[in-house]
């Protein structure tokens, strides 16, 4: 399990951006959002440098 803390993540639309960006770059992967708590969980075997980056590229860059 990856976790990523997403400072600029503070709707539900923007919760389905991340979802959306994080499933372009694995499309089997597993989300799991904490909107209050702004971090989001992903189960993926792709690698992490790709999920980090296709976070930033949605506007969403990891802190």
């Amino acid at each position: 399990m990856i976790q990523f803390h997403l400072p600029a993540m503070t709707c539900g639309h923007c919760a389905s951006r991340v979802t959306a960006a994080l499933r372009a770059a694995d499309p089997v992967c597993t989300v799991s959002i904490d909107l209050a708590a702004r971090t989001v969980s992903v189960q993926s075997d792709a690698d992490v440098e790709e999920l980090a980056l296709a976070l930033a590229d949605a506007g969403y860059p990891a802190a």
